[in-house]
This record gives C-alpha cells, structure tokens and sequence, in this order.
C-alpha cells in the first residue's frame, strides 16, 4: 500500500507542535489518533516513514519513532518489522507483529511445542525449604523486606558473578548488575546504552522479545544473514559500512530460533568486527547455560564492550524471574540507573532464594536435571524425524526443523493446530525484508509431564512434513 498522509494531517501535527504543549512526541501522538479518530487517517493506511515525516515536520528521527510506539501502545496502529507502520484494522497483523506470548494464552487443549520454557522439576521443594529458613530469619526477612542498591546486594551480585563464570570468563562481582529475567535485563540493557533512532544490528531471526522491546523504545533493527554457525561476520562488517550501527544483539551458543552454535574463529571475528566499528555488543546466553561446557562466550573475546544476559529461568526456575548483566565497568552505572527506572531494584526475595541455591549447589543440581531431562525428552521423539533435515545441538531444548518444498511453514503450522499441537515458524522470529526461510521449530519442553502425547505430537508433525525428499540431519 502506497504510503499517503493527507496535507491536513501534516498541517495539523505542525500546530500540535508550534502551539502545543508537553512532550513534541506525545502532541503528534495525540495528532496522529485524532486523524485515526475522525477518518482523515483510514484502517490499514501506512503511515509515513519516520524520516521522511520528521524532515517534514523538523524533527528528530526519534520524536516519530516515540510517537509511533505511543500509538502503538494504544493500539491505534501496527508496525511490521521492515515494511512499516499501518493503522490497525482487523486481519492486518503478520504472526510476528503480536510478539511473543505468554504461557497461558492458549485453550489448554492445545499441547504446546512452540515455546521454549522450563520443565517443572524440585524447583518448588527447594523453594518451600528456602522460604521455611527464612522464616525463621526475622532479620534476613528486614533485610530483603527493604529498599536494597539498584545493581542488587553484594552478596547477590557475587552469586551472580559465580553463576556467570565459565571457560573464557571470570566473572567480577562489581560488574554485576541483578535484574527481574532475562527479557528484563535486555530491556535494561536498550534503555540505558541505546536512544530512539538508533539501529541495532542482530541476526535475520532472532528472539521475539527482542524485537518486542526495542519497538517499544524505538530502536531500529536490523537483521543479518546467518548461516549453519548463525552471524556471518561479512555480513555484519557489510552492514556497519552501509549504516550506522550502535550496537549488536548476538546469541552465538545455541542460538534462537536456528539452534547454531558459533565456533571460536567465528566468535573471535565478530568481535574483531565489533571493535573495528565500535559496537557495543548484547550476548544473550540465556539457552546457552543449558549445554554442559559451553564454549567461550562473545565476552571473552571483547570484554571491554560486551554486555553478557543471563538468567535461571531455563535452567532452574522460569517463574522467580533472576538474571545477572555482566558488563564493563564504564557501564555499569547506566545500567543499575536503568534498573532504578524500570522498577527500581531486582525484587529481593527470589533472589535471595537463588543466591543461596547458587552457594550451596542447588543451582547447579537443578540445572543438570534440566538439561537430563531434555535429552530424554528429545531421544523419545528423534526417531519419529528420520528422514528429515533438522538441527538441535547437545542441550537445545527445540528442534530446528526445514520444511520441504511445496510445503509452506505456515500451511504446518495451521494443520498442527488442527491437530491440537502448536509449532512456531521463522515468521515469528524474522527481522527485515529479506525472504524467510521454511522451517518450524518444535520444542520438547512442554510443562505437561505426558510423555505420549509430547510423542503424539511430533509424530504428527513428522507425518505433516515427510516426503521422500532423502533428506537427513545437518
């Protein structure tokens, strides 16, 4: 749809700013959805691109993008990742523009592949005992009941740091900063180091919230041509010649939703590419601490700029909601202050429970239960995919799998559901305007413990997808 913006409208949301008052952003907004209102502005009309209205109006990139994602928040308008920003009408949105769901959103009879969450396992045993000895602790109860430093308590932080080291990182207490999840922590990481209008740069598929929150904020994102390893570093070097890039989001370990995994080489030239182009670079091991050695992290190869996101929401519990940031000192001020503006201070009682866990063991025994159970789980459903071309290393929880030609990601995926499974496909996960590729990704770690029915589904998915194509794992 060809993008039309009526004279009026723009003259209009030049009155909102020479005789408004209040944030110029939020006059436009307010513009924007009287237009909407009123029918000046149609359902399913595109709005302007960001730089050509704010040259328009005179002003910043970043005014539009804000204004934008205040529309959005109201639900006035969509904006679809590399194609623009539309009023809403129904039918208008892809399956990546709703973000990505929550656990119960679904009729509980559909069985759930297409998340990845934690397998319930003594978590909550644990739990009641920590909560028992606290208890019975009325001064740790003042303690954690109290307003604490928004980078978290040090003995959080040193807990955090232990969790967070591994081959190729030591990491330091003091560059800790504790936050509610992992998502939390990213969303940290874009409000204190990036501004509205920036661009960030990440792989052509990444992780849905990722894109859910720099929208949010108005960063820009680019995705980036991947290949068996994930981030081509040609690619990216490309990139940071044609654009201004401020920073990358990366997941070079058990990378999501493709699965691959980065060797050393590749990690070590995507640094050197970072430090040529001065990126600040996001790594997200959130999968990554469920393959027992890990290989060396972005960090270790660029620790004077990378910011490193962890949490325990899919190794030990998802619903405590503790993550650690590890970043350079110059930046851990900005993040704790991000801290303090979102919700001013980690919440104290989860992680006191799992600071604990992480002194004493607990930690580390439920994660290697976790990731026990996962491969259990995958060796009861590989066989059922012989004969297709699939991906999932040592400690993926889900299936990376190709779709064969004719067959469409979204025909599979609509024809599980028929069934009562769920599957996600590359739609969900795609950045930019390039082609998206034909696979499904289908995880074992549905929190229902019926074995049979994880199995029903992927033979259904297997049946859905075999044709005889002779193809294999990669």
């Amino acid at each position: 749809m060809a993008v039309k913006v009526s004279i009026d409208t723009v003259s209009m949301m030049r009155s909102a700013l020479q005789e408004g008052v209040g944030a110029k952003y939020k006059r436009l907004a307010e513009t924007l959805e009287k237009a909407i209102a009123d029918g000046t502005l149609a359902p399913g009309s595109k709005l302007p691109p960001h730089r050509l209205l704010a040259d328009k109006l005179g002003v910043t990139i970043g005014t539009i993008s804000r204004a934008y994602a205040e529309l959005e928040r109201l639900g006035q308008v969509v904006a679809r990742v590399g194609d623009g920003t539309y009023v809403r009408q129904d039918g208008l949105q892809r399956q990546r523009d709703s973000g990505f769901r929550n656990v119960a959103e679904e009729p509980e009879a559909l069985f759930d592949m297409s998340r990845n969450t934690h397998i319930p396992g003594q978590e909550s045993h644990f739990i009641a005992q920590g909560l028992r000895a606290l208890a019975e602790d009325p001064l740790g109860l003042q303690q954690i009941a109290r307003y604490s430093a928004e980078a978290g308590l040090a003995r959080y932080r040193a807990a955090g740091a232990r969790w967070l080291t591994q081959d190729g990182l030591q990491a330091d207490p003091e560059q800790v900063i504790c936050v509610n999840g992992a998502q939390h922590g990213l969303h940290v990481a874009l409000l204190a180091l990036l501004k509205p209008g920036d661009t960030l740069a990440t792989e052509h598929l990444t992780y849905p919230g990722l894109i859910s929150t720099a929208r949010m904020l108005g960063i820009k994102l680019l995705g980036l041509p991947m290949d068996a390893q994930g981030l081509l570093p040609e690619a990216l070097d490309e990139a940071c010649r044609q654009h201004r890039i401020s920073a990358l989001y990366c997941t070079p370990t058990l990378q999501n939703p493709t699965a691959a995994v980065q060797s050393a080489a590749r990690r070590e030239a995507v640094a050197e590419l970072c430090r040529r182009h001065n990126l600040l670079i996001l790594e997200d091991e959130t999968h990554a601490v469920l393959m027992e050695r890990r290989p060396a992290p972005l960090a270790h190869f660029a620790a004077e700029r990378t910011v490193l996101i962890s949490s325990l929401s899919k190794a030990v519990a998802s619903g405590l909601r503790v993550g650690f940031l590890h970043a350079p000192s110059p930046l851990v001020g900005r993040l704790a202050a991000a801290v303090r503006a979102t919700c001013w201070m980690a919440t104290p009682l989860p992680l006191e429970l799992v600071a604990g866990w992480i002194d004493t063991g607990v930690a580390e025994r439920l994660r290697q239960q976790q990731m026990a159970e996962i491969a259990r789980r995958k060796e009861l459903v590989t066989e059922v995919l012989q004969g297709l071309e699939w991906r999932s290393p040592e400690g993926c929880p889900h299936f990376w799998i190709r779709v064969p030609e004719p067959w469409r990601a979204s025909e599979i995926e609509a024809d599980l559901k028929h069934q009562g499974y769920l599957v996600a496909t590359a739609e969900a996960f795609a950045v930019g305007q390039a082609a998206v590729p034909q696979f499904v990704r289908a995880s074992v770690c549905n929190t229902s413990a019926d074995d049979r029915r994880l199995q029903d589904g992927f033979a259904a998915l297997a049946a859905a997808l075999k044709q005889e194509s002779g193809l294999s794992r990669w």
